[in-house]
C-alpha cells in the first residue's frame, strides 16, 4: 500500500506560549511510546519529533488511509493528559504535499518568529539525530530530512534571506563590526545582564570578540552571566575606571534615568588617549545621554539606529523569502515524484503476479484436453512463462522510465486500471469470463 506523510503541530501563531507549554513533548519518550519496540501492526511505521519553545512538530510515515493524523492526536493528547477536541483546537495538519512543503519552510526559517533565523534548523539536525538513535526513522523520513537539510542550505546559498541583522542585539553587533572589523582585537563591556545583554554577548561570541565584561547593579547576575561567556564582572560602582580599558560598549538596563553622561566619558576618553570606542543604547529609557556624541572619536547608537537598520533588512529578508519559496516549492514537487515512485515496485510485482495467474487458469483448463506427456507439459509451460514476461517488458519498461517524471503518477494509474490492478481476484475472473461470451 502506498506510504503517507502526515505533520501535526503548534507553533507562536497558532498557540500561546501556556499552550505550548502544556502540550510540550519529550523526544525520546513520546517516539518510543508512539512507535514501541516490535511495532510491525501500527498504521505509524517512522516518525520524528521536533519540540523547541516556539513550536512543536510530530513528523510521521505510515500507510495511506490508517487515519494517521487521528492516530498522531490523541497519541498526543493522550500523553499530555488532554483531550484530543482541546488540542485539535490550536494545531495544524499537513498531509504529504502539504507536509513536505511545511517541513522545507520551517528549515529553510520562512516560518519562524524571526525570518531568516538560523537556529531553526540545527534544531531539525538534532531532532532527526534522536528519532534516528531511537531507530524511529525508515526510508522515507531518511530520504525526506536530507532533503530538508539539501533544501535549507540551497534556500541559504542561493537567496539573501539571512544575510542582515533583523535584531537589535544583533544590529548592534553588526554595527560593530562595520567599524571594528576583526573583532579579536578588542574588548567588550555589557553594561546590565537581561536577556538583550546575554544575546548580544552571544553575537559578539560570534563575531571574534575574545574578551566580554558584564557590569549590573545586581552582581551575582553579572557573575553568572561573565562565567557563561567565560568573561569578567565587573562591579558597578568601578564601571567608569574600567571603561578606559573596552572598546565597544552595549548598554541595556532597566535604570530609568541615563547611567552614562557626557561628563563621565570625558573623563574615560582623556584616558584612552582618545583611542576610538563605539557605544551603543538599546535600553528604553535610553541608558546613554545623547551628548555623549558630542565627544571626539566616540561613537554612539540609540535603539532608533538600530530599529531603521533592522526594518531595512527585514524588507530584504521578505522580498529574499520569496525566491526562497520558489526553491521550496521546486524541491516539493521533486519529492512528492519521488514518494509517488515508491508505488511503482507494488505495481510492478502485481503486473506480473496477475499475468502469471491469468496463464495458470488457462493451462489449468486446457491441459485436460490435451494428451501431452511431460517432456511436452513443461515445454509449454516455460513457453507461458515466456510469453507472460514478453507482454510485461513493455509496460514495465515503460513504467520504470517515468515512474520520477512529472506525470509519473498518471501513469502509473492508467497502468493499474489497463490491467485492473485494483480489482478483486473474483471480480477479475467474472470479467474474463464475460469477455470470452
Amino acid at each position: 500500500m502506498h506510504k503517507s506523510i502526515c505533520l501535526l503541530g503548534l507553533n507562536h501563531r497558532t498557540a500561546g506560549v501556556d499552550i505550548r507549554e502544556a502540550f510540550a513533548l519529550q523526544d525520546s519518550a513520546f517516539l518510543e511510546q508512539l512507535l514501541p519496540a516490535g511495532h510491525a501492526e501500527t498504521p505509524v511505521r517512522e516518525a520524528m519529533l521536533l519540540s523547541t519553545c516556539n513550536r512543536v512538530e510530530i513528523l510521521a510515515a505510515g500507510r495511506e488511509g490508517s487515519e494517521l493524523a487521528e492516530l498522531l492526536l490523541c497519541r498526543w493528547a493522550e500523553t499530555r493528559g488532554r483531550s484530543p477536541e482541546e488540542l485539535r483546537q490550536v494545531i495544524y495538519t499537513h498531509r504529504d504535499d502539504k507536509a513536505v512543503r511545511h517541513l522545507f519552510t520551517v528549515a529553510s526559517s520562512l516560518d519562524s518568529m524571526i525570518l531568516g533565523e538560523p537556529q531553526i534548523l540545527g534544531q531539525i539536525k538534532e531532532a532527526y539525530k534522536k528519532a534516528q538513535e531511537q531507530g524511529k526513522t525508515g526510508a522515507i523520513l531518511n530520504r525526506l530530512l536530507h532533503r530538508t537539510f539539501f533544501v535549507a542550505k540551497r534556500v541559504r546559498s542561493e537567496t539573501r534571506v539571512a544575510a542582515s541583522a533583523v535584531s537589535i542585539s544583533y544590529a548592534a553587533v553588526e554595527l560593530a563590526k562595520r567599524i571594528f572589523g576583526n573583532m579579536g582585537d578588542y574588548k567588550a563591556m555589557l553594561i546590565g545582564a537581561g536577556e538583550m545583554a546575554e544575546l548580544a554577548a552571544t553575537h559578539l561570541m560570534h563575531a571574534g570578540i575574545q574578551s566580554i565584561w558584564v557590569a549590573n547593579r545586581t552582581h551575582g547576575r553579572a557573575i553568572e552571566l561573565a562565567a557563561r561567556y567565560n568573561g569578567l564582572a565587573v562591579p558597578m560602582e568601578q564601571l567608569f575606571s574600567r571603561l578606559p580599558e573596552v572598546d565597544i560598549v552595549i548598554s541595556s538596563t532597566g535604570a530609568p534615568e541615563a547611567v552614562i553622561r557626557a561628563s563621565d566619558m570625558a573623563g574615560v576618553m582623556k584616558k584612552r588617549r582618545n583611542r576610538p570606542m563605539f557605544l551603543i543604547d538599546i535600553a528604553v529609557p535610553r541608558d546613554i545621554d545623547p551628548d555623549v556624541n558630542s565627544l571626539d572619536n566616540l561613537y554612539l547608537y540609540d535603539i532608533d539606529d538600530l530599529k531603521e537598520v533592522v526594518e531595512e533588512n527585514l524588507a530584504l529578508r521578505r522580498e529574499e523569502a520569496v525566491k526562497a519559496g520558489g526553491i521550496v516549492e521546486e524541491e516539493t514537487q521533486n519529492f512528492s515524484r519521488w514518494l509517488d515512485s515508491l508505488a511503482l515496485q507494488p505495481t510492478i510485482v502485481e503486473l506480473i503476479r496477475r499475468s502469471e495467474q491469468i496463464a495458470r487458469r488457462e493451462w489449468e483448463r486446457s491441459e485436460r484436453h490435451l494428451r501431452l506427456d511431460a517432456r511436452q507439459a513443461k515445454a509449454l509451460e516455460q513457453m507461458l512463462g515466456a510469453i507472460v514476461k514478453k507482454i510485461n517488458h513493455q509496460p514495465i519498461t515503460f513504467l520504470k522510465k517515468h515512474a520520477e517524471a512529472e506525470h509519473g503518477p498518471q501513469y502509473l494509474h492508467l497502468v493499474r486500471s489497463l490491467f485492473v490492478l485494483d480489482e478483486a481476484e473474483d471480480n477479475l475472473e467474472t470479467n474474463e469470463l464475460q469477455g470470452e461470451k
